[in-house]
């Protein structure tokens, strides 16, 4: 039989150590596993982002003469004192560095509250500059069909709004319904309150207290965890440990991506 060596390494790494290249913004390389070419974009701990000349990105491992630069076997390595640019947006969407806020759409998204608005910003803010969407606040959806009115959507001005506790049987529910114009989609989460909408174990608590009906839902909430009884400071506390997308919960994330999908349809 014929003898194979055990060495499944490809020939193209088994060489002598290559020379040792920043990966700087710009530079181009090849990794010759896939064949892809691209442009580096981002560099984080142990992975590099390329980005070809069709706009696909590709993330690979920082590997011992994982590259070609010139058709010559590099190892890439993180810029000295270059911070790490981030691949992902905090929604989870792929970064694009340097990208300038787009002109607002006449578009909009309307959401409930001033809480509601931060929480969106925080997650969703780069993605929302770059697709040139504006988020506004209601303080409130009692006169959601007259604001809806007022608005006007149309093809070109789009309106999706985002509504606190939508659920069969609710007063939003029957405001929602209310809302008949094509050009506007109104959808909501299941939570009494968006703070509902952290998960439990990224503020570290078991889960959300319940509050008897016939109290503030948010006082109850502080009251319950040991917390002072401000509402304003309860929110800059849950905020805080708001990163990405990981920190919510899934009935939230999906109504969103909905929302956005629908006022930047072409």
């Amino acid at each position: 039989m014929r003898a194979y060596s055990p060495d499944l390494t490809p020939p193209w790494k088994r060489q002598q150590p290559a020379p040792e290249v920043p990966a700087e913004p710009g530079l181009v390389v090849e990794e010759p596993g896939s064949g892809f070419c691209g442009a580096v974009i981002g560099c984080e701990a142990g992975t590099v982002t390329l980005e070809d000349r069709f706009g696909k990105h590709r993330v690979f491992p920082l590997a011992p003469r994982g590259f070609l630069l010139e058709g010559r076997p590099v190892t890439l390595v993180r810029a000295t004192g270059t911070p790490a640019r981030p691949t992902r947006t905090a929604s989870g969407s792929v970064a694009v560095p340097g990208a300038r806020a787009r002109v607002a759409r006449a578009s909009r998204i309307y959401v409930e509250g001033r809480h509601d608005a931060e929480l969106v910003e925080k997650v969703w803010g780069d993605d929302l500059r770059v697709e040139g969407v504006v988020v506004e606040y209601l303080e409130g959806v009692d006169e959601l069909p007259a604001i809806v009115a007022e608005f006007a959507p149309g093809p070109d001005a789009r309106l999706g709004v985002l509504v606190d506790h939508l659920v069969d049987g609710s007063k939003e529910s029957r405001i929602a319904a209310a809302v008949t114009s094509e050009h506007a989609l109104v959808v909501g989460h299941p939570y009494i309150d968006v703070w509902e909408a952290v998960k439990p174990s990224s503020l570290g608590i078991g889960a959300w207290p319940r509050v008897p009906r016939g109290q503030d839902w948010k006082t109850g909430v502080c009251r319950a965890l040991g917390w002072p009884e401000n509402t304003g400071a309860a929110w800059s506390r849950i905020l805080s440990h708001v990163h990405s997308y990981k920190d919510l919960e899934p009935e939230l994330l999906g109504r969103v991506e909905e929302i956005i999908d629908f006022v930047t349809a072409p």
